[in-house]
């Protein structure tokens, strides 16, 4: 048979094209050969036999219809910033689920309940760096941009459930109905209802951090970081110079960040928390968590503490004063800082503080803050990064602590992130069964 002669075979009743009729009886000859008469050969038309496997090279089925990508929309992310990042990646996952492409969010500026005259959507990639996302998380999760949707039109809408007979398994339910057909040809499915922060839980702590190991600040609000810890660390030094004990010595003097949630508003949820669960360790007073960081086991001082605090909202003033001998308080206006933030909107001031507690030598949080419960995380996943195989103690390579539940001699108890976990549970609400 002359292949170069053909225009069309016609295959068990199927209309074949040259190239395509020419693989297929290059295949058919291959098998042939390789199987019945040569154990190895090559040569024929670009056919190889291998180790029992046949290549046809320079030879393919050529389709009329292109990849269409698909994509799932949510609605615009509020509340804290963390809040929002559980949510993100929350709607991540839920795209995983359904095979599709996250069109890039709307994120919050402001915290709603505080600002609602003020709230204003703001892109995802004013905030985390998107192509960088896209490049750590391929073959995990991707985002997209709405110029990638070829028929804006092509929708299907899915209606969250709400309230509490909408289980955790009708939802799993609802979600793999859309992930079938007639729904799964639709180019974009668009999620209307509540924040994706309230959806369903579906996914184990592990997914949630791969998704959170994606997101990079963009440079604007990384270089702001940079400048307060830079600050933090020029303190330090000084504070050395100070000390006849240490002032020949290269060592840094180490930073301490404490999350201190003392504000007004925090200390009414806290309380109306600490009713509702029937738990005693939600609550701490500034005396309390001044006196459980000073016990830290093998805290060696003079010692930098950073207060990531929530300075507008703080009504308390002497929050500086009654430190332990040797630990050096810092808030934002004594640090000299207070102007980098005070020109931002407040998911800016938030990532800022989020960075600067994440480079930090020592850790201490609240166990029911989202804030600081997803620094504890980040930590313990660059501890396990690093090949780190103690995470718990005095001596580990980036300690955090809860300040909140009670540790050995009072100080506050030694705090990582429980990486098996089935669910994001303890991190979006808080929890005091804390993994060390």
């Amino acid at each position: 048979m002359d292949l170069s002669n053909c225009k069309q075979l016609r295959f068990f009743g199927v209309h074949l094209n040259f190239l395509a009729a020419k693989c297929l009886v290059l295949v058919v000859i291959a098998l042939f050969l390789g199987t019945v008469l040569l154990p190895t050969f090559s040569g024929l038309g670009g056919v190889i036999r291998q180790n029992n496997f046949v290549f046809v090279h320079n030879c393919s089925f050529p389709s009329n219809q292109p990849v269409k990508l698909k994509f799932l929309e949510v609605p615009q992310i509020v509340w804290g910033l963390n809040n929002q990042k559980i949510a993100f990646a929350r709607a991540c996952l839920t795209a995983r689920m359904l095979n599709r492409t996250l069109l890039m969010p709307k994120l919050s500026a402001s915290l709603f309940y505080k600002e609602v005259e003020l709230l204003k959507p703001i892109s995802f990639d004013k905030i985390f760096q998107f192509e960088r996302f896209n490049s750590i998380c391929k073959g995990f999760v991707q985002l997209s941009r709405y110029s990638d949707v070829s028929n804006q039109s092509d929708v299907i809408v899915l209606q969250k459930g709400s309230g509490r007979r909408w289980t955790l398994e009708k939802d799993l339910e609802q979600l793999n109905q859309f992930s079938k057909h007639p729904y799964d040809a639709r180019e974009i499915i668009r999620i209307v209802g509540k924040n994706p922060f309230l959806w369903h839980d579906h996914w184990p702590t592990k997914d949630y951090a791969k998704v959170f190991e994606c997101l990079a600040l963009v440079e604007e609000i990384s270089t702001e970081a940079d400048k307060v810890v830079s600050k933090i660390r020029e303190i330090g030094m000084e504070v050395r110079s100070k000390n006849a004990m240490l002032s020949s010595s290269s060592q840094p003097v180490p930073f301490v960040a404490v999350h201190m949630r003392i504000e007004k508003d925090w200390m009414i949820h806290c309380k109306k928390l600490e009713q509702r669960l029937n738990i005693s360790e939600i609550c701490s007073s500034k005396e309390e968590i001044m006196a459980r960081v000073g016990n830290i086991a093998g805290l060696k001082t003079p010692v930098v503490v950073y207060l990531a605090v929530a300075d507008t909202l703080l009504e308390d003033n002497t929050v500086l004063n009654g430190w332990k001998d040797g630990l050096h308080p810092y808030e934002k206006k004594k640090l000299g800082v207070f102007d980098i933030y005070k020109k931002q909107p407040y998911l800016f001031q938030s990532a800022i503080d989020y960075e600067v507690c994440l480079r930090s030598d020592v850790f201490v949080g609240n166990s029911f803050s989202t804030f600081s419960s997803l620094v504890v995380l980040d930590r313990t996943q660059k501890m396990i990064k690093a090949g780190e195989t103690k995470l718990c103690g005095s001596d580990v390579r980036w300690p955090s602590y809860a300040y909140n539940i009670r540790g050995v001699g009072n100080s506050p108890h030694p705090w990582v992130t429980n990486m098996s976990d089935t669910s994001l549970t303890a991190i979006s609400y808080g929890s005091n069964h804390i993994s060390c």
